[in-house]
């Protein structure tokens, strides 16, 4: 036996042993990556209003506590308002719910000729072998949502502690990075962050421009169908279609639609219609061009992002994936060497054979006995 091999041997294993370990920490450490992830681009958001306000003389621990302060007290208000529409709705449907049912029942009656009852209905459901299992399922799941709810709350207060220190630290944490770096590099660093915080606060700008246009035009349908709550309806439908990716278009649609339906079941179903249209309008013509002015990058690449980040993180992949793109591109771009483009008429889509076959044309086109068009 050579005398490297058993080194060799030990090495090898050595390389596996790390590598096993390595792997094993990076699984038991991805929602703490992801949770980091989402507080870095959610500092990059609140840069500019940061650092505007430590410009005119606010520290920038509290300018960053101000801001994030609004942005708690602004979810804290819309989300108790919410709350408390849906439950006055939801107390209104209850009510108003053995009315429908008596209209359904008689309109089945008319129309089967069937002989049913509300009080056998309900008899037959109450005392029913699959609502008493339901029932039994359900208080057996109430302490598993209890801990989803608190892990919830757990990564939404560390999402918040790490993006407050980003934001607050953001200097000494840029020069942080500097330090380790040639002054060469140091500037491509610092070039970089600022193209993210750019790329990040446009992207956010074109979200809440869709969100208000989304916002008025659904508030228009729920005034003309005299839906109660119509401004609150509309600014959930215009933040949550937006700023939740995947699920938030049906999450945002299926509000308005059970309050809808407690006026009139028609006005549901309009509703649903008038959110699918919607919907296609703003992902075929709406969100593509916005997109590609406010953050500059080809709606084909924002789109194909988009679907990469999901398949990647799923919905935080989603919202971060359009800035992630754009940083990089505007970051890659500036290291691209360009040349100037040549006069061939190929580059504008002409084929080259073209003028040919259009004199082929015109001396077809010519009456016989007459003399052929001089090209």
């Amino acid at each position: 036996m050579p005398r490297w091999l058993p080194r060799a041997m030990v090495l090898a294993l050595a390389l596996i042993a790390c590598f096993q370990l390595g792997s094993w920490a990076f699984h038991q450490l991805t929602g703490l990556l992801i949770n980091i992830l989402i507080a870095f681009f959610l500092a990059l958001a609140v840069e500019p209003a940061v650092s505007r306000m430590s410009h005119h003389g606010v520290r920038r621990g509290w300018a960053t506590a101000i801001v994030f302060l609004g942005v708690i007290i602004a979810s804290a208000g819309f989300v108790t308002m919410l709350g408390s529409m849906l439950a006055g709705q939801i107390v209104d449907m209850v009510d108003e719910f053995p009315k429908y049912l008596d209209s359904v029942i008689n309109w089945i009656n008319s129309t089967f000729h069937t002989e049913l009852s509300r009080f056998e209905l309900q008899d037959s459901i109450v005392h029913s072998d699959w609502l008493q299992k339901y029932v039994q399922n359900s208080a057996a799941g109430v302490l598993d949502v209890s801990a989803q709810v608190l892990g919830g709350l757990f990564q939404l207060l560390t999402v918040l502690l790490f993006s407050f220190y980003f934001a607050a630290d953001g200097p000494r944490l840029r020069r942080a990075l500097c330090s380790v770096l040639p002054p060469a590099r140091q500037a491509e660093v610092l070039r970089a962050w600022e193209i993210a915080v750019d790329k990040t606060g446009g992207y956010l700008y074109s979200r809440g421009l869709m969100a208000l246009i989304s916002g008025v035009a659904h508030y228009v349908l729920f005034e003309a169908l005299d839906i109660p709550y119509a401004p609150a309806l509309a600014v959930w439908v215009g933040l949550v279609s937006q700023f939740l990716p995947t699920i938030g278009t049906y999450l945002a649609g299926a509000l308005p639609m059970l309050i809808a339906f407690t006026v009139d079941p028609w006005y549901a179903l309009w509703v649903l219609i008038f959110v699918v249209v919607y919907q296609q309008f703003e992902n075929y013509m709406l969100q593509p061009k916005l997109t590609a002015k406010t953050v500059d990058i080809h709606p084909a690449v924002a789109f194909g992002s988009v679907i990469a980040g999901t398949a990647l993180l799923g919905a935080v992949g989603a919202l971060i994936a359009i800035p992630a793109v754009a940083t990089l591109q505007a970051f890659l771009g500036a290291y691209v060497r360009r040349y100037d483009v040549t006069d061939d008429p190929r580059v504008l889509g002409h084929r080259r054979g073209a003028p040919m076959l259009d004199r082929l044309r015109r001396q077809l086109r010519t009456p016989s006995g007459s003399a052929p068009e001089d090209p």
